[in-house]
């Protein structure tokens, strides 16, 4: 699953510990996430919505 979340975090100018920590997650969890070596769970998709005020299908595509 691709993802916008590298894109998002670098728009405010916040590190991976950063949203780590917002989100009650580790850095590596985003790294993870970052690169696509990890889907987030549906309770963490919805957090990051939040955080973003965004869609989730604004964050996550599910296509190929």
């Amino acid at each position: 699953m691709r993802n916008r979340l590298k894109v998002l975090r670098a728009e405010r100018d916040w590190s991976q510990a950063e949203l780590a920590n917002a989100l009650d997650v580790s850095r590596q969890t985003i790294n993870a996430l970052e690169t696509g070596k990890y889907d987030p769970s549906l309770p963490l998709a919805f957090k990051l919505a939040r955080l973003f005020s965004l869609p989730i299908e604004a964050i996550f595509d599910d296509e190929p």
